[in-house]
């Protein structure tokens, strides 16, 4: 057994931006006069194409008229979280780079995908100077594929672009429970948790991950784990 490509989240998992995008996201909702908390926003929405995010939210919290206004709630908060991410910092999650660099050094493909659209997406790899072929190998967004998550469209997408044609040999990580069912839904080997971002232990589990870590470095040290047949096939 060999992990030939890892396919990573963004915001949460390899990405730490406080949570800006679900605050946003709060915010343009709750503006429109929905009652629901920042809690219900992160359980529901996280790690979801964000107009999808909205929409089922509000079939969640809203009245039928307010279901009507997603598609005005999104655009505001379009503008709300580019001026959210000028104004306040980004950084990477705690070791992400080395994470990500070690397993590229040793054969393994890094591929960042993400529910935001391409170009919210590449300001935020921006904003902490990470490039294509130095801390990853390829970036997928919801833009690129028609249907984002819990499709495998992205993760098929990057198996493709590789000509990967064995999902076996691919790792999902995310922060979500909804990158474990995007993982399950593409036939990854793994589909791994992390608790670093937008949702608890107990939420994530409730897709029935493979695995929850706390951290990147335990991922990294579980795929080296597998990689150096020290785990069982």
């Amino acid at each position: 057994m060999k992990i030939d490509c890892v396919v990573f989240d963004m915001a949460g998992t390899t990405i730490d931006e406080d949570n800006i995008v679900y605050k946003t996201l709060f915010k343009a909702i709750a503006e429109q006069g929905v009652t629901l908390s920042l809690e219900d926003v992160l359980e529901h929405g996280a790690g979801k194409e964000k107009l999808n995010a909205i929409q089922d939210i509000l079939n969640i919290y809203g009245s039928v008229e307010q279901q009507d206004h997603a598609k005005s709630i999104f655009s505001n908060f379009l503008i709300y979280l580019e001026k959210a991410y000028n104004e306040f910092p980004i950084k990477e999650i705690n070791n992400a780079s080395e994470v990500l660099s070690t397993l590229r050094k040793q054969g393994v493909i890094v591929v960042l995908n993400t529910g935001y659209d391409k170009n919210t997406a590449t300001k935020l790899l921006d904003k902490i100077n990470w490039k294509v072929n130095v801390q990853y190998d390829l970036l997928v967004t919801a833009s690129d594929v028609v249907n984002s998550r819990p499709s495998p469209d992205m993760i098929v997408k990057a198996m493709n672009h590789f000509s990967i044609t064995d999902a076996s040999t691919v790792i999902k990580v995310g922060d979500s429970a909804i990158d474990i069912e995007e993982g399950k839904n593409a036939n990854c080997l793994y589909n791994i948790g992390v608790t670093t971002g937008a949702q608890t232990r107990e939420q994530i589990a409730k897709a029935n991950p493979s695995h929850v870590f706390n951290n990147l470095k335990e991922v990294l040290n579980f795929i080296q784990e597998i990689n150096s047949n020290k785990l069982p096939n």
